[in-house]
């Protein structure tokens, strides 16, 4: 006889999720399902507001990359004001995105995903935590704490504040760096490498303790999307091109970032709250056009990392399937993590020796020019477009919110597949399995705040109480 097997709610990631597993006659696997049970509507309650205003209210969507929706938001206000912003404020919102990016992506590493990779997926799940990982390895779990700290004092010092920043404007940003500030990211800079480089250290214990996941967690042939600087073709969290690279590492196409929609498409499912973008032009293939983003993504559709020790690690990075091959395995999310991390310390440090970094000049000035406006960067789980179209008064009429988490969407659910086809025979399972199919979902980091979107109408059921409890009556909607 079939049966269901349900895993709610889907622990250690941001948000609200269940996972159901539907087995056959033999118990066998015959499909798993990520399914997005939380319901938010921010596209919707931005219509009405102010393109001013949009930085700031997109910055509510998330607690975690608040500065990616924000810089987005504004980078959408700028193509509607048709400006350039000055270089100080692109050298802001660049140290700022890619702060937010390591503080995130140590988050994902060392809180979330560190004690099933040191202490085993199988694991007593009541010390298989960040309790128990600082109880079994204090040095990785407060390495972690401090990495992130580093990350959000960063962009506090940018931006103000670290969660949900108002800072980020169109035409720029709304205050310059001081010399006092600059010092200040300079003296975290040396902690944040040597934390990345213990925990890069922390590889190949991982790698044998985890044979038998690397190959069934997400190891199958997509594409592969996200930012490239536009000459070169490095890592790339601003500005660039977007680029598509198949399984094989062929560049499949690029555009301009504020194209997506030629090359990117959505589509609803009744079981999930969460959209699946999809490639348009390989819709009819048998994976229905899914591509990854993200760090993964990112070091597989590069042609170089862009600063020395990052460039070490990517090299080393590719080796995992052969020199120049692409990593097909979703496994080795956590490895890209902590070397974009690398990158991102790189990165702010040369920004720190830019003598236009402490320009007074932040901020252009200019009315309504255009009617839509496409914003863009790449967060920390992959490349965020904010898309918005405007009455002359500056007034949002439509907004389309392409967030990482949903283009992942699609290679999540083929994930939770094949590592439940793998493990899960003859109807036998057990909660290190089950950890282990959640564990799928853990490598792509997902914020499904984010990703959420409206379909249909939501659920709802209201019960007309009686001051003792009695049910005087009830209405509900499916």
């Amino acid at each position: 006889m079939s049966r269901t097997i349900t895993i709610d709610p889907v622990t250690r990631i941001e948000g609200h999720a269940t996972i159901t597993i539907r087995l056959d006659d033999a118990g066998e696997v015959a499909d798993a399902r990520f399914h997005v049970t939380e319901f938010r509507g921010f596209e919707q309650f931005c219509v009405g507001r102010s393109i001013w205003e949009m930085p700031g209210i997109t910055a509510r969507i998330c607690g975690i990359c608040p500065v990616s929706h924000s810089i987005s938001a504004a980078r959408a206000g700028d193509a509607i004001l048709g400006v350039s912003i000055p270089p100080a404020a692109a050298l802001l919102r660049r140290i700022a995105n890619l702060a937010s990016l390591i503080q995130s992506h140590a988050l994902s590493f060392f809180h979330l995903s560190a004690a099933d990779l040191l202490m085993g997926m199988a694991g007593e799940p009541s010390r298989r935590n960040l309790m128990g990982l600082l109880a079994s390895r204090p040095e990785v779990a407060r390495g972690g704490i401090r990495l992130r700290q580093i990350g959000q004092r960063i962009v506090s010092l940018v931006a103000g504040e670290s969660i949900h920043p108002s800072w980020a404007v169109p035409g720029g940003v709304r205050e310059p760096l001081s010399a006092a500030h600059r010092e200040q990211i300079a003296l975290l800079l040396p902690d944040g490498f040597a934390i990345v480089r213990s925990a890069l250290g922390l590889l190949e214990e991982i790698y044998d303790r985890h044979g038998a996941e690397i190959s069934a967690f997400g190891d199958f042939p997509s594409l592969f999307a996200g930012l490239v600087s536009e000459v070169e073709g490095e890592l790339e969290y601003y500005d660039g091109v977007l680029r598509f690279v198949d399984a094989g590492g062929t560049v499949v196409e690029e555009l301009p970032p504020e194209h997506y929609d030629l090359a990117i498409d959505e589509r609803a499912e009744p079981w999930s709250y969460m959209l699946f973008p999809y490639y348009r032009s390989r819709v009819g293939e048998g994976d229905g056009g899914m591509f990854r983003v993200g760090p993964l993504a990112r070091l597989n559709i590069c042609d170089a990392a862009g600063t020395p020790e990052a460039e070490r690690e990517l090299v080393r990075f590719r080796d995992l399937r052969g020199r120049g091959r692409t990593v097909t395995g979703s496994f080795h999310y956590h490895h890209a993590r902590l070397i974009e991390i690398l990158h991102a310390l790189e990165r702010i440090g040369e920004m720190l020796d830019d003598p236009e970094l402490l320009d007074r000049h932040v901020r252009s000035d200019a009315g309504i020019n255009q009617e839509r406006g496409v914003g863009f960067c790449e967060a920390p789980r992959g490349v965020l477009f904010h898309d918005y179209e405007v009455d002359p008064d500056g007034i949002v009429r439509r907004l389309n919110l392409l967030i990482a988490t949903g283009q992942n969407n699609l290679a999540m659910n083929r994930t939770i597949r094949q590592i439940a086809g793998t493990f899960i025979r003859g109807g036998k399972f057990s909660e290190g399995i089950l950890n282990r199919i959640e564990h799928g979902i853990r490598c792509y980091d997902p914020c499904l705040s984010c990703a959420t979107h409206a379909y249909g109408r939501m659920p709802l059921r209201v019960l007309l109480l009686a001051p003792d409890g009695t049910l005087l009556d009830e209405a509900a909607r499916g």
